[in-house]
């Protein structure tokens, strides 16, 4: 039997008509200039640490240009939820080239996935419970998927299994999932193509490009996974309370700039009000506590303690 669709939180009764009206105003430039942001910094890391050549600027460059692919695909995310530009041809192009693509994502099908995933969160439906449901677990679990992230293997797996997918679009046998797959995997081979002529571009060679793909293989991996727990594992599962459904977790300067990107950290509020623009999260969060719902939230003072609360031997709320 299929569930009912979570029960959504009424935006008038907590902000009032005219503020949620302003949280829900997409801007025509701030989505562009986070889009442009992601793409300076990690150019400008990659350059530097290919022209410094020194294993510490490698190092630094690779943690935080990971943390910018993050940023890209959450604002990928935006683009999907229609939140990067108010002009919907303007939001899917760049939601699904300069954000997407880049990193190995197909904007429209992440959107239909997306979608599905806020009108199921946390029950049987959910696409994404797969990625909550089996925390919390061993701390050395959680280190061994830690260890396939950093060395590589998730990344090559994700990318195998998209190669072989795509091989088996050709032929008269085809069928359309492999087909769309191959369409996928040859427009991130493009990508990364003209990124690479980026990188000769800069005089210094193949080495920008470099880091920015051994961030994408290692660092982004590891991020991404620490942002999906982070957002649903040890939350309530199935019920009615849309207040319970997600985390918000509050991230030091660090967190923003590797696993908690352009605001993402705010995940309640955007599950509460999935039409909030990634920049309007943080007043969301601020009129969501001064209006007394802090207790009804889940919410965590760090992406520590989160790992803390879903290595535990039984579910807990933070």
């Amino acid at each position: 039997m299929r569930m009912a669709l979570v029960k959504a939180a009424n935006p008038t009764q907590v902000f009032g008509r005219d503020v949620f009206k302003a949280l829900t105003t997409v801007s025509r430039w701030k989505g562009l200039a986070l889009v442009a942001h992601g793409w300076l910094l990690a150019f400008a890391l990659a350059w530097g640490a290919a022209y410094l050549a020194t294993w510490w600027a490698w190092l630094l460059a690779v943690i935080l240009i990971g943390g910018r692919q993050l940023g890209l695909a959450i604002l990928m995310h935006e683009a999907a939820h229609g939140l990067m530009h108010p002009n919907r041809a303007i939001n899917n192009a760049v939601g699904q080239w300069l954000t997407g693509v880049p990193v190995g994502t197909d904007l429209h099908a992440y959107r239909t996935y997306h979608l599905t995933h806020h009108r199921y969160t946390q029950q049987p439906e959910d696409p994404d419970l797969s990625l909550s449901a089996p925390f919390p677990t061993s701390r050395a679990s959680l280190m061994r998927k830690v260890l396939r992230d950093l060395t590589g293997l998730t990344f090559l797996k994700q990318r195998g299994g998209q190669l072989l997918m795509a091989l088996k679009g050709f032929g008269p046998a085809a069928k359309d999932q492999n087909v769309f797959v191959g369409k996928v995997f040859a427009r991130f081979l493009a990508a990364q193509i003209v990124l690479l002529g980026l990188s000769f571009a800069t005089g210094i060679g193949a080495l920008p490009y470099l880091i920015w793909l051994i961030a994408l293989a290692t660092t982004f991996q590891l991020f991404l996974r620490i942002r999906n727990i982070a957002e649903h594992a040890c939350t309530s599962t199935g019920s009615h309370d849309p207040f319970t459904h997600a985390r918000t977790t509050h991230a030091n300067l660090l967190e923003r700039a590797s696993v908690a990107p352009y605001w993402v950290n705010f995940h309640s509020e955007h599950h509460l009000f999935m039409g909030v623009p990634c920049y309007n999260l943080p007043a969301a969060h601020k009129a969501l506590i001064a209006g007394g719902h802090a207790e009804r939230m889940t919410i965590a003072p760090g992406y520590w303690d989160v790992i803390r609360t879903v290595t535990r031997r039984t579910p807990q709320t933070v």
